[in-house]
């Protein structure tokens, strides 16, 4: 951003003034100005302040940011659900039968691979949707303000403090914005039926001599919508509010230190919005509803919207980068797609160092290089999972703990609660041990440890042998939040909903084991990386490869290392 031109403090107008200019090109630059007094520092204790209006906007923008990354998120999963699970079943049709995914959908190996490929795509949900939702809620308080008289400046848009006279109808959404539901990922019920999907199935079954067979096409149908639903159920573990950490730190800590985010708000706003209308006209969709979103959002009825997730936009790898290389061409910059990757590659190299010291027993070493790896890549929570691991090891239940509640707070993984478990029980807090355990199950009914480790809290309700445990894994117990560790074995067992009866008999090609792993990627890596790969601009080339996980360094500069992605992988059929 160009840095901005000098000029004169202006004194502020007092409230009356500017409520009632008709300018829209004056500029008063109150936030800015210290050296004099707020036009409402004679206001009563008892009336709002500009900081109050502040904390409600940035909380509004906070809020309908999280709305707006569950239902575009929601959106992609739509189109990964047309276009990539199709390819999924086909490839595990293939190798296991036509019904073998209807029959195993809700296996670990399916949700796994489910929760890589989204974990990796959500990671870069804050980024790519911030800019957007930020204008769309801009939009709306823009026109809000003008719909009470509240002129524009042409130059730096809406000032927060002219809605001061307002604070209250602001506070009133944002009060019943507070009283919705945290935002959840699920289809879009305005979008259409999974056309696009059943022609490519549909197609399959033709190259393969199989259209006429409706028992063969039945099975392939079952296994597709089924897969479908466990993508959904497990896209359900991921919690907005725990992505976007840039915009949210933004939101939290102001834009400046003078607090004017709304002031900063409209400098980058505003001149999107106008050049939007000069070309485009006032577009009724966005001024229609009070959120400034209109169906863009709810209908999600333009191209724009729907196709956010495959724009690749050409950005500057960042300001060091121009600062060490203010003439690089920009062909010689990263585009926003290489950037995430290149941030993804740095922290996975602090990941494998942590990994080294760790096995080492080195666990301080390891400490640094996942806090490190975090850093580096915030939006993936299994470096605060690895770094819970080390705390465990040093025996520092409290940071492990917290280093749990981080990652659980992005994804309800299995590996988080089974560890924050044995930091609780570690500190003595068998109840909220027990809570973990639970979870654990509630993610994998057949979790043997956990099950083993419920039993060991839970002594006044001993079981003989390993089948029993089993068999209480289908207990009707309902569970009891005030249970203690003296409660009996079986009411810490959550009741696993049982599928849905197949249409169709099994047949004996559905009980093969398969394994569905992601491809490692392999990327040119130039000397002294990556002290110098920012400032050079680093093109990474992505090459097929067939090394196991890790960064691996080739005789040719090549480091290879794992990678989740919906395009890259391979199913396998085990040995029985």
């Amino acid at each position: 951003m160009p840095p901005k031109s000098s000029r004169p403090k202006k004194r502020l107008p007092n409230r009356k003034t500017a409520t009632n200019a008709q300018n829209p090109g004056s500029h008063a630059d109150h936030a800015h100005d210290h050296g004099n007094p707020s036009p409402h520092a004679d206001q009563s204790i008892s009336q709002p302040s500009v900081a109050d209006l502040e904390r409600v906007i940035s909380r509004i923008l906070l809020l309908r940011y999280e709305q707006d990354l569950a239902r575009l998120f929601s959106t992609h999963l739509y189109h990964i659900s047309l276009v990539h699970i199709p390819t999924l079943v086909l490839q595990c049709v293939t190798v296991g039968g036509p019904s073998w995914v209807a029959v195993n959908a809700d296996c670990d190996d399916i949700k796994n691979f489910f929760r890589g490929a989204i974990a990796m795509d959500f990671r870069q949900a804050g980024d790519r949707i911030a800019t957007k939702s930020v204008l769309w809620t801009y939009t709306a308080l823009r026109h809000f303000a003008k719909s009470n008289g509240i002129p524009i400046c042409e130059r730096r848009g809406l000032h927060s403090w002219q809605l001061l006279p307002y604070y209250d109808a602001l506070q009133a959404h944002l009060d019943s914005l507070e009283a919705q539901h945290r935002p959840r990922f699920v289809k879009p019920p305005l979008l259409g039926p999974p056309t696009d999907a059943l022609n490519k199935l549909a197609e399959a079954a033709r190259a393969s001599k199989k259209a006429k067979d409706r028992e063969w096409k039945a099975r392939v149908r079952e296994g597709y919508d089924r897969a479908c639903s466990t993508m959904w159920r497990v896209a359900q573990e991921f919690d907005v509010r725990g992505y976007g950490l840039v915009l949210r730190q933004k939101l939290v800590e102001k834009w400046c230190k003078c607090g004017c985010s709304t002031d900063h708000l409209g400098e980058v706003c505003e001149p999107t919005v106008r050049a939007d209308e000069e070309e485009s006209g006032v577009r009724a969709g966005k001024e229609r509803e009070w959120d400034g979103r209109g169906a863009g959002v709810d209908g999600w009825g333009t191209e724009e919207e729907e196709d956010l997730w495959t724009v690749d936009v050409n950005v500057n790898l960042h300001d060091a980068q121009i600062e060490r290389d203010p003439e690089a061409a920009d062909d010689d910059r990263m585009t926003a797609g290489e950037l995430t990757e290149w941030r993804y590659m740095c922290s996975e190299r602090e990941k494998e160092k942590g990994n080294l010291a760790f096995k080492k027993g080195d666990y301080a070493h390891a400490i640094k290089h996942y806090n490190d790896a975090y850093r580096i890549e915030p939006e993936l929570p299994h470096y605060q999972l690895n770094l819970a691991a080390a705390y465990l090891k040093a025996n520092n239940f409290v940071e492990a703990e917290h280093a749990c509640d981080v990652a659980l707070g992005q994804h309800s993984s299995v590996k988080g609660h089974w560890r924050r478990a044995q930091s609780r029980k570690a500190q003595g807090r068998v109840d909220d041990a027990l809570k973990d355990l639970r979870e654990v199950l509630r993610l994998q009914p057949a979790n043997a440890e956990a099950l083993a480790e419920i039993r060991a809290l839970c002594p006044t309700e001993p079981l003989a042998s390993d089948e029993a445990i089993a068999s209480c894994s289908s207990s009707s117990a309902a569970f009891s939040p005030s249970g203690t560790a003296s409660s009996s074995y079986s009411s810490w067992i959550p009741t696993p909903e049982p599928p849905a009866p197949l249409p169709f008999a099994p047949i004996e090609t559905d009980s093969r084991k398969l394994k569905i792993s992601f491809l490692p990627i392999t990327v040119d890596i130039p000397a002294h990386f990556p002290e110098e790969a920012a400032s050079a601009g680093m093109r990474m080339s992505k090459l097929p490869g067939s090394c196991s996980a890790g960064i691996a360094p080739g005789p040719t500069g090549q480091h290879t290392f794992q990678y989740a992605a919906w395009e890259r992988y391979m199913v396998q059929r085990m040995s029985d």
